[in-house]
């Protein structure tokens, strides 16, 4: 053993075997960024996660977890302990079972069951208690149980009943043959033997999931399901590891006892076919891990080099035990070798008897059963894939599976799973001790070791490790605790050097992005030395090898030349920068690895460092803002050299190691090579110098100069040379000779009297220089004294300022009072004669008087100036908290604050100092607050001089930094204003929080881009330079949480560089909030409502606003419109359009320069005047004056009058028909613009309520029909029961025998002659009805549904008799209706064909059409009675009356899990109870199917109001109002229920279903009641009361109605359906625009098909395009998009009520006008909707040319194309239609026979034979057979 006191890192490092790949330098870490959480239950044993929520699912000893993807607890529930006993078999009755004792539960199965189709998925959990049963639980929230059973029989047992003993399943579905088709979900079970208990379950069962028809049971194992059969259980005792599903097979890995062999533990992989249900497949092979690991702890299926492999961690097996030691290896096993082995031994063991080509036993039976290996054909195998009865089983090979460790550890592994990252192959590893291990495996199955963290010290990792759906972290259990590790650590890593060095295969350095990530996230990480992986050895940094010069002098600028290894290439576009320190970059040149660049001008240069000759500057090789590499650079100063060596100027500069030169005539050292004045000493590097002796000849003439206060004098210089070779000047005031060599050398002139005022000072001058005072000393006087106030204690310094003070310091010692109290004299601050430092001493109370100076026996200097001894007082402080980084401003009140100097004032908190940063006044004192390193209260202290004062009984709190988690929205415009909502925590704690915008001009940026300007470095988000100034705005705190920041004006002429916010001393920038900038954009545009004069307003509408880039930051709630004094409420704001609805009568103008209003738009800074609003005269007066009333009628009677002159003009002349109808035109135009604002506002409610909508929509939102249903709709409308749902209604006896005959009849109607015989012959025959041909074409298209490819083949052929037929009548009415089958096997082709397009495209717009129609419908009255509304689009189901109608909102109580929330909702309160009902069902059930609500007349409508009010409303009870032989069916303002009301629906108690009107006006009835109902003699009424005379006979009645509407049509009820059209008309658009849209490419079908009739008209000869046209319009528009359009509930699970059809078929009705050929006229017998839509009509009929034009001209679709295509679809119930087909063939078969036996081609193929074959299988028809 080793000692405790070993490193760990070395003893990990000892413990390791020496397996070649290891690294012996690993470090363990423990890795700061897991989290995790501790659980009960421990061991927790089982771990899972739902790839579709990203919910984690743990199983423990007694407890079950539901957390999230960040280990947040979900839900909890506890699975034990209970009263149990494994001698006992459940349900446990304590007296039956005497052993039983509270035992824990462990958890031993923990799997998800995958749901099919809506229905959801289920958790599947099984333990130890009560002999293993399983339960399944909501996958949404553990804690709801959705199956249990509390008396499971002995098939229902699952799990291994012992905790020790090991159970593994897997969930598979597979086809359910034996149970009449559907799909089959399934449970493989491997478990261990266990000794107590029912010991006769095999080691691997088949558990029954799905379906589950009594008297099935879940989870049970049945006979015919298949099991792994056995000799012995308790010798057969395999320990299973792990199952897993890989393509058809499944895999179990355990290990057990070899019986064959030596009796020694092995592990073994076994493998079985999903779908075989009888075990005839099971397969088995040792896996052999070289080394002596035997024994499987964990596995993970992964892949390694692209290919499938088994990951399995071994230990070594203690002797000959299952008992596993801590010696252990990770080997790897390719599945396609270890399939291979499988597939070898079962074809040795099916035809070769077992022996392989040496004759040894390579393969045998296994598990002790009655079978051997057989000599089958060769063949067997690839017929029997999966065995067979006659094929031996279970076989299991001889030979095992070998590989070698990729790694090797002598801690016990116990977990394994693997990732693949830039195709690279990283396994994790759990060990024992609670440690991760993580190894590359190479692509030769060697692996490196090349980190471990410590997750949970001592805890065993479990074997379930998970990687989460990212890659990016893997969940680690241990035996309490669940932790969440982070695969690597690359963003942690700052710069390349330290990513390369951590040596992790998910690393690398991203040159080009300076940052440490993952390959696939760096952009160009294909190219070579862009990313440098760091587990690569000879990756290198990008690095600068030399840069030359090195040095140079700071006066030049010249060329820089770095050589750079590693150099990541650039596109031409790109380029590289140099920056030199902090200055702006320089554009670099690159040639091969050189790089140029200049260097800075020596303007540019910063300043050399005091006392320093040069300095290093970095230069940095930059791409934009990041830093690829950097070098440093020396510029040097050679006048510094000469500066910083006073005494020897000369030597220093020329012995400098820089290349510094001495020039002695000019005293200079230089850089240059020459000199001002000829002479120059050069540097010693380049030649060895003597200073001075260039120009001290004999010969030369010298002179002095002497520069008195800026004036010189030459002097003449004699110069004596002595004999030590030293020279002596001597200067004297003679005229000089004009040759001489000028030497420079300081002389000090002086004057006694300069500054020497007193005698102290002058007696003061040293005595070189032989000054004297004349006698007579004068008293000492004191000047000024500063400060004249100080504490009681003292402690303050004093300064007197006067003359005479004395000529030392010694002279004043003891000579100074303040106020009568001795001051101590400070040598600091002494000045001779002229000042006198004090330190003040206490005084003991407050006094005040002069200072008195005394200096030796004159008499004492007194000042002028009394000083006070003061006592200052602190009296409280605000605010009394701030956060610990500081920043906070402090306002401390106090008495006499100004004591002392503000010098001697120093305020602390705690020990922490607070700034003063205002003037001191003698009651206030403001500071700052400094940063603190804890929270918590301190005390305020005020330090004058060395006198402490504190506030009294006040502490400052310092609270947390706030934080700031949300900033939205992240855009303003320049104008500023928009307030930004700030989320966060401790905001209160902040004084003065700022939004500040940093901003630079643009001409600055302009010149920086021009040197391009890059970011200095990386971390640097702000580079702070003297251009660049800040804008900012104070924030209001509203609470701890929020606040609210109005954003900063910016003028458009800076560009923004950065957002940030201030909170005291923390600042936020924006971008570290959410990771994104905040930008700024230009002002939005708002135009004015008119150029010239006011804009007209009619009352009731909306002002429509235009401008431009309303939305990109702003949003309609943040906007405020003003009319005058009052509101403009918006209604809608998009980019270019705001929408908002005025006051109903005019507002008074806010300027008393006009009447008139002005409407005002404010976006935050930004205030727009848009004009002048002038709401038009007649609405102004308010009742209506009769007069206007007169006026009005006049006036409506005389449009209706021109309408009618202009419709009498039309029909006068036909040569001013186009003339006349244009007319018409221009008067609807008219109405559609005087409804113009009331659809705007129509328009403006509809869409804010469909933006909801719209969210819903894209997803689950779509109600969309499943295909099945869909079909049945499409194929069989109006029928009632599900066709494809039925089953076939015969006696058991008889089923064999007619299921054999229909399976004839299938392939008769497979024989294309047949099929066409047959439906020529059905409708040659009179009975056979257009109904019939109908039914028959559908239930051949069910029949053929499987072989689409001949359904079509049939059709073109039928479809080319049809066209041969037409042509020779009339080739225009050809498929006009659908009067033949394969007219309808048409209609039925394109439905299959195009219910993906409908899926796809065309769902979502007619979902949004068919809501937008019921909103609007919904928001009038609708007559319950007759199915009138007022809004709406068809005339004849137009409410004319004028009903008095009030919105209201009810509160509706809805159930939503526990809670009772109540839900709003909208209805009127002329509204039927049913109506009302279906309103909140609309409303509450919003996103649901309407199939999944419940239906309105199963619930009662219950309006509750106080503690015990309840009422039940109904359409019908004993309060209904009955007046003659009317009686009104009761509505909410007949209950006089109120705005606001609370009500609830509640489930229809059986008791009181009386028939009542309820049962006339279910929630599905489409026509409303128009007849009258009889109910004891009286009629229903609702709104209005039917006119109709009961006496006219009916066909009389709607001649009569058809004659009342060709009258006239009154303005307003034009008007009204006007205004429905202008608010639908988008919707409409969208609808027709996905139908006719040739943007995407139309559906395959339509273009082969429109192929086809080109073909068709080309080969008949057909040269007129309008007969092609109308061809195209009734296969496909009319036939198809028409029945779609008027009916959406074909595809759409919605309820389409009378009303709303009335709309739809005036919209169907615009698309069949849309589609002829014909010219569209109006005029006075038009019908109101072709009136409607007259102005649109033209555009759609482009559309539809267009579209017709567009395939016409593209590629034909290709026939393979179209057969690729055609839906494949199972589940038809073929059998159904095949039995309703044979009915007609019944009913018609001597003429069908006859038929066929009159064919010559049918003789010879014996059809007429066949058919009589059927028809005796199916009915016992005795035939001629």
């Amino acid at each position: 053993m080793l000692a405790s006191s070993t490193p760990l890192s070395l003893l990990f490092f000892l413990l390791l075997l020496p397996t070649p790949s290891l690294l012996a330098n690993d470090i363990v870490t423990t890795d700061p960024s897991v989290i995790g959480v501790e659980l009960h239950g421990s061991p927790l044993s089982h771990l899972l996660q739902d790839p579709g929520s990203g919910h984690l699912y743990l199983g423990g000893v007694d407890n079950l977890y539901q957390l999230t993807s960040d280990l947040e607890l979900i839900s909890h529930v506890r699975t034990g302990p209970y009263l149990d006993s494994p001698d006992c078999l459940p349900p446990i009755i304590p007296q039956d079972c005497p052993s039983a004792t509270p035992t824990h539960n462990h958890n031993k199965l923990l799997l998800m069951e995958v749901g099919q189709g809506a229905e959801p998925g289920n958790l599947i959990i099984c333990g130890s208690l009560y002999q293993g049963i399983c339960e399944k639980r909501s996958l949404s929230n553990i804690s709801q149980l959705i199956y249990q059973t509390s008396n499971p029989v002995d098939t229902q047992y699952v799990a291994a009943n012992d905790p020790r003993v090991s159970t593994v399943a897997v969930v598979i579905t597979t086809e359910n043959r034996q149970e009449g088709g559907g799909i089959l979900r399934l449970m493989l079970v491997g478990r261990g033997y266990t000794s107590k208990g029912p010991g006769d379950i095999p080691p691997i069962t088949t558990r029954r999931l799905f379906p589950v028809v009594p008297p099935r049971r879940a989870f049970s194992q049945e006979e015919e399901l298949g099991k792994l059969v056995v000799g012995s259980y308790s010798e057969y005792n395999n320990h299973f590891v792990k199952v897993v599903p890989h393509g058809d097979y499944v895999y179990f890995l355990f290990s057990r006892r070899d019986m064959w062999h030596k009796k020694e533990y092995r592990t073994y992989a076994s493998r079985l076919c999903i779908s075989d249900r009888s075990f005839y497949s099971y397969v088995e092979v040792p896996l052999l891990c070289q080394g002596g690991y035997n024994l499987a702890q964990g596995a993970w299926l992964g892949n390694h080099s692209g290919k499938p492999a088994l990951f399995v961690v071994m230990a070594a097996g203690q002797a000959s035990t299952p008992v596993a030691t801590s010696r252990s290896a990770l080997c790897v096993y390719g599945m396609a070798q270890l399939d291979a082995m499988l597939r070898r031994a079962q074809e040795l063991c099916y035809t070769e008897g077992g022996r392989g080509s040496s004759g040894h036993e390579e393969a045998y039976i296994e598990y002790a059963v009655s079978s051997k290996c057989l000599k089958l054909p060769k063949i067997s195998l690839s017929e029997y894939t999966c065995g067979g009865e006659h094929t031996p089983n279970p076989i299991a090979s001889a030979v095992p599976l070998q590989a070698t460790p990729t790694f090797t550890s002598t801690t016990q592994l116990t977990a394994v799973t693997t990732a693949t990252e830039a195709g690279h192959t990283i396994s994790f590893l759990g060990d024992r001790e609670g440690y991760l291990h993580k190894v590359l495996v190479h692509s030769d199955w060697s692996g490196d070791l090349y980190g471990s963290v410590l997750v949970d010290r001592g805890s065993p990792v479990s074997a379930d490790l998970l990687l989460d759906e990212s890659q990016r972290h893997i969940y680690v259990l241990t035996n309490s605790r669940l932790s969440k590790v982070p695969v690597s650590s690359c963003e942690r890593q700052t710069d390349c050097q330290s990513c390369l060095t951590v040596r992790d295969p998910y690393c690398g350095w991203c040159v080009l992005e300076g940052r440490c990530s993952r390959k696939h996230q760096c952009q160009r990480h294909v190219q070579p030395n862009h990313w440098l992986w760091s587990f690569e050895p000879t990756n290198q940094c990008v690095t600068v090898q030399s840069l030359q010069p090195a040095n140079q002098s700071k006066d030049e600028q010249t060329q820089v030349t770095l050589s750079v290894a590693q150099l990541p290439a650039l596109t031409e576009v790109e380029s590289l920068s140099c920056v030199f320190g902090r200055l702006p970059p320089q554009a670099a040149i690159v040639v091969g690895t050189s790089i140029t660049c200049q260097s800075p001008a020596p303007e540019l240069l910063p300043p050399m460092p005091t006392g320093s000759d040069h300095m290093i500057l970095p230069v940095s090789l930059m791409f934009g803002h990041v830093i690829i590499t950097r070098g440093n650079m020396t510029f040097y100063d050679c006048g510094a050299v000469s500066r910083l060596n006073q005494s020897s100027q000369c030597l220093a500069c020329v012995s400098s190691v820089w290349r510094c030169n001495w020039c002695p005539l000019d005293q200079l050292c230089t850089h240059n090579h020459t000199c001002p004045n000829q002479h120059i000493i050069l540097n010693q590097r380049v030649r060895p110098a003597v200073c001075l002796t260039v120009c001290l000849s004999d010969e030369a003439q010298y002179e002095c100069v002497v520069e008195i206060e800026g004036v010189q004098f030459s002097l003449s210089a004699a110069v004596e040379k002595r004999h030590d070779n030293t020279h002596t000047f001597t200067c004297s005031p003679k005229i000089s000779p004009a040759n001489v060599c000028f030497l420079f050398y300081p002389v000090l002139l002086y004057d006694c009297s300069a500054g020497q005022s007193d005698c102290s000072q002058c007696r003061a001058v040293p005595e070189e220089y032989g000054c004297v005072w004349c006698p007579g000393g004068p008293s000492p006087s004191c000047v000024s004294v500063l400060p004249v106030s100080g504490p009681l204690e003292g402690g303050v310094l004093v300064t007197i300022i006067g003359s005479n003070l004395g000529m030392r310091y010694q002279d004043v010692v003891g000579g100074v009072t303040v106020a009568g109290v001795q001051c101590l004299a400070q040598p600091e601050g002494y000045q001779i004669s002229t000042r006198v430092v004090c330190e003040l001493q206490p005084s003991g109370k407050q006094r005040e008087g002069p200072v008195l100076v005394t200096v030796g026996t004159t008499p004492p200097g007194r000042s002028t100036q009394i000083f006070t001894y003061q006592d200052p007082q602190l009296l409280d402080l605000v605010p009394d908290k701030g956060p610990v980084s500081g920043g906070t401003r402090l306002t401390i009140r106090g008495r006499q604050l100004l004591t002392g100097q503000p010098s001697d004032l120093s305020a602390f908190l705690g020990p922490q100092p607070c700034y003063i940063v205002e003037e001191v006044t003698d009651t206030q004192l403001v500071c700052q607050t400094g940063s603190s390193n804890q929270t918590g209260g301190v005390t305020v202290r005020i330090l004058f001089g060395k006198a402490e004062r504190t506030v009294p009984s006040v502490t400052f709190h310092y609270l947390n930094d706030p934080i700031i988690t949300d900033a939205t929205p992240a855009e303003s415009f320049y104008a500023g204003g928009r307030v930004i909502m700030v989320t966060g925590r401790n905001l209160d704690v902040v004084q003065q929080p700022i939004i500040s915008v940093w901003v630079e001009p643009l001409e600055i940026q302009r010149v920086k881009r021009k040197r391009r300007l890059a970011l200095l470095t990386a971390k640097q988000q702000l580079v702070f330079n003297s251009t660049m100034t800040t804008v900012s705005e104070h924030c209001s705190v509203l609470s701890s949480s929020q606040m609210s920041c109005p954003t900063p004006t910016v003028t458009p002429d800076v560009k923004v560089k950065g957002v940030w916010f201030q909170l005291d001393n923390v600042r936020v920038h924006y971008e570290t909030i959410k990771g994104k900038r905040f930008t700024y954009y230009p002002n939005p545009v708002l135009f004015p409502l008119n150029q010239e004069g006011p804009y007209r307003f009619k009352p009731g509408g909306v002002i429509a606003v235009e401008g431009q880039d309303l939305t990109r930051a702003m949003s309609r709630q943040e906007v405020m419109a003003r009319l005058g004094d009052q509101e403009c409420e918006v209604k809608t704001l998009d980019n270019t359009h705001l929408y908002c609805e005025p006051p109903e009568i005019q507002p008074k103008s806010v300027d008393d320069s006009n009447e008139l209003p002005s409407l005002k738009v404010v976006m935050g800074n930004l205030q727009v005047d848009l004009g002048l609003v002038q709401y038009d005269s007649n609405s102004l007066l308010s009742p209506v004056p009769l007069a206007a009333q007169i006026g009005l009628g006049a006036g409506a009677a005389v449009i209706i009058l021109s309408v009618l002159v202009v419709i009498l003009m039309y029909r006068r002349k036909s040569k001013q028909a186009l003339r006349d109808y244009k007319k018409v035109l221009l008067q609807l135009e008219t109405l559609e613009i005087n409804v113009g604002d009331q659809c705007r506002k129509e328009f403006t409610d509809l869409m804010t309520e469909m933006m909801d909508l719209s969210s819903d929509v894209g997803g689950p939102g779509l109600p969309l029909l499943d295909y099945r249903t869909y079909a049945e709709r499409v194929f069989f409308p109006g029928q009632q029961t599900a066709l494809l749902a039925r089953q076939l209604d015969l006696p058991e006896s008889r089923r064999q025998t007619v299921e054999q005959g229909l399976q004839q009849l299938n392939n008769l109607l497979n024989n294309r002659l047949f099929l066409t015989r047959f439906i020529h012959t059905l409708e040659a025959q009179q009975g056979f009805s257009q109904r019939d041909r109908g039914y028959v074409a559908s239930l051949l298209t069910m029949a053929l549904h499987d072989k689409l490819e001949y359904f079509t083949e049939v059709m073109k052929s039928l479809l080319q008799d049809l066209v041969q037929q037409y042509v020779a009548k009339n080739p225009k009415l050809m498929l006009r209706r659908t009067e033949t089958v394969v007219e309808k096997m048409l209609t039925n082709w394109m439905s299959i064909c195009l219910y993906s397009f409908l899926k796809e495209v065309a769902g979502e717009p007619l979902y949004m059409l068919y809501r937008a129609i019921k909103y609007q419908v919904d928001k009038g009255p609708v007559d319950a009675v007759t199915g009138k509304a007022k809004r709406t689009l068809n005339d004849s189901h137009l409410l004319r009356e004028d009903i008095d109608y009030c919105a209201m909102t009810l509160m509706v109580l809805v159930k939503n899990g526990v809670e009772v929330q109540p839900c709003p909702v909208k209805v009127l309160d002329t509204d039927t109870i049913t109506q009302v009902k279906d309103k909140i069902l609309d409303q509450v059930y919003r996103g649901a199917p309407f199939s999944q609500r419940p239906a309105a007349d199963s619930l009662d409508l219950e309006w509750r109001s106080g503690q015990a009010g309840h009422l039940t409303l109904s359409d019908d009870d004993v309060t209904a109002v009955v007046q003659g032989r009317w009686k009104q069916i009761n509505t909410l303002q007949h209950y006089k229920v109120p705005d606001g009301a609370t009500v609830a629906l509640i489930p229809r108690s059986q008791s009181s279903g009386g028939v009542g009107v309820n049962q006339v006006f279910q929630t599905g009835e489409k026509t409303p009641m128009l007849e009258g109902e009889e109910e004891e003699g009286l009629r229903l009424w609702h709104l209005v009361k039917s006119s109709e005379d009961p006496e006219i006979p009916k066909h009389r009645k709607s001649s009569m109605r058809e004659r009342e509407r060709a009258k006239a049509i009154p303005e307003i009820y034009l008007t009204r359906l006007l205004s429905m059209k202008g608010t639908l008309q988008k919707f409409v658009d969208d609808v027709f625009v996905a139908i006719l849209s040739t943007k995407r490419p139309p559906p395959i079908a339509v273009r082969f098909f429109f192929d086809f009739l080109d073909d068709m008209a080309e080969k008949h000869g057909i040269d007129d395009p309008e007969t092609v046209h109308i061809w195209k319009t009734n296969s496909l528009p009319l036939r198809f998009w028409v029945n779609i359009l008027k009916n959406p509930q074909f595809v759409l699970d919605v309820q389409v009520t009378d009303s709303i059809d009335a709309v739809l078929s005036v919209i169907a009705q615009t698309f069949i006008d849309s589609c002829t050929t014909s010219e569209h006229k109006v005029g006075r017998d038009s019908p109101v909707n072709k009136l409607l839509y007259a102005r649109e009509i033209p555009r759609y009929k482009q559309l539809v040319e267009r579209y017709y034009s567009d395939i016409h001209s593209a590629a034909s679709g290709c026939y393979q194309e179209m057969n690729s295509t055609l839906t494949e679809l199972s589940g038809m119930n073929s059998l159904v239609a095949l039995h309703e087909l044979y009915k007609y063939i019944n009913k018609y078969y001597d003429q069908i026979i006859m038929s066929l036996e009159e064919d010559s081609s049918g003789q010879k193929m014996q059809l007429a034979y066949r058919l009589q074959q059927v028809a005796a299988l199916v009915e016992n028809k005795v035939t001629d057979l």
